[in-house]
């Protein structure tokens, strides 16, 4: 199916098919990244990443805009996703969407022709004794179905009240919202590692899941049935995925004082090393932001970023600290805590410099 069929026209961006569906996605608060052209797997960008320990906090690829590392580069920023599924041909690459970021449980159920595994893998922490007869059991709608019948629930591939995607493949993908607050893990339900069923894949915090309207050679990511937005996730399925060891543990928030994290050590380091009235200032308004991390809304993120701005911008009037090296360090911190949201938080380190460079900081208060 088409991009351009699969959400109203009056909501299309102009532009190709894989940018219409890239600025659908992120205009949800999705954060996309782009997908090899013809394949489901991320593109690469840098010959550097087929080299031997190369990782995406080495990579230069990501912070000068350029698509690297799959879902570690997702953004939401218009102009970036412009620049990367614009013209020259970009617009073959499918579109990945970064689950974690974006708040979505992405249940990927699969229906491969596989040979059954032990019987305690086809549902984890639940036994199936010996005298139970398996035929007709093949695939992951079978296990997910049996799944949801022992727990008196609805199949979720038959809740027409979500986005489901076939995939070529035959398999489908139930998009759900994350309650807030709850972090999921990815899992894959053939491996050894935790999982909610035998063929059923867990897409959420640390993975990506392919946008509907992607094509490849063997297929189309076709939206089914009508709707077109993810429902928040079943209770009874948040219930088997916290049973079944998905809930990551919550990020704590560093407590009031605490060191900030490495990349913002060396601004502390330069303003007097954590013992100047100039460093502490810095260090307490760099901790705040990075708090932010633990909570993915409603932490007054803005209001802390732009806090800190003005702080840096105050000091860096002063003479306490080099500008440049604070402002790096801002945006790099800010881009940690919300990937996918540089220029929105660009343009809050922006304003807040501005601000605090009319008011330079004095080690006793403001002039």
């Amino acid at each position: 199916m088409a991009a351009e069929l699969w959400f109203p026209r009056s909501e299309q961006s102009f532009g190709g098919r894989a940018l219409a569906t890239a600025r659908w996605c992120a205009g949800r608060g999705w954060p996309v990244h782009p997908l090899s052209a013809g394949r489901k797997t991320p593109a690469g960008n840098c010959e550097a990443c087929r080299a031997p320990g190369h990782t995406h906090e080495g990579c230069t690829c990501l912070r000068e805009g350029r698509w690297c590392h799959g879902f570690r580069a997702a953004t939401l920023d218009p102009g970036r996703i412009g620049r990367w599924w614009g013209p020259g041909g970009r617009d073959r690459m499918g579109v990945g969407v970064s689950c974690g970021p974006a708040g979505l449980v992405v249940i990927d159920v699969d229906a491969h022709p596989q040979s059954l595994p032990a019987r305690s893998r086809l549902l984890p922490g639940i036994p199936i004794a010996d005298s139970v007869d398996l035929g007709g059991l093949a695939n992951g709608f079978h296990t997910l179905g049996v799944l949801a019948a022992l727990r008196g629930a609805a199949h979720p591939a038959l809740d027409a009240g979500t986005l489901r995607v076939r995939t070529p493949s035959g398999g489908l993908h139930v998009w759900y919202r994350a309650h807030p607050g709850h972090r999921w893990k990815s899992s894959t339900g053939s491996g050894n590692g935790p999982a909610l069923a035998w063929q059923v894949d867990i897409r959420a915090h640390g993975g990506y899941i392919v946008a509907p309207g992607t094509t490849t050679p063997h297929g189309g990511y076709a939206p089914l049935g009508g709707a077109r937005e993810p429902a928040l996730l079943p209770d009874w399925l948040a219930a088997e995925l916290h049973r079944t060891g998905h809930l990551a543990p919550a990020r704590q928030a560093p407590p009031r004082g605490s060191v900030p994290p490495p990349r913002a050590r060396l601004a502390v380091a330069a303003a007097g090393g954590g013992h100047s009235a100039a460093s502490k200032a810095l260090e307490k308004v760099l901790a705040e932001v990075a708090s932010c991390a633990a909570v993915p809304e409603g932490a007054a993120f803005s209001e802390k970023l732009n806090r800190a701005a003005y702080t840096v911008g105050g000091l860096a009037a002063a003479g306490h600290l080099s500008r440049a090296e604070a402002e790096r360090t801002l945006t790099e911190l800010a881009a940690d805590v919300r990937p996918g949201q540089e220029r929105r938080c660009e343009a809050i380190i922006r304003s807040g410099l501005q601000a605090g460079e009319r008011r330079p900081l004095a080690l006793g208060g403001r002039t």
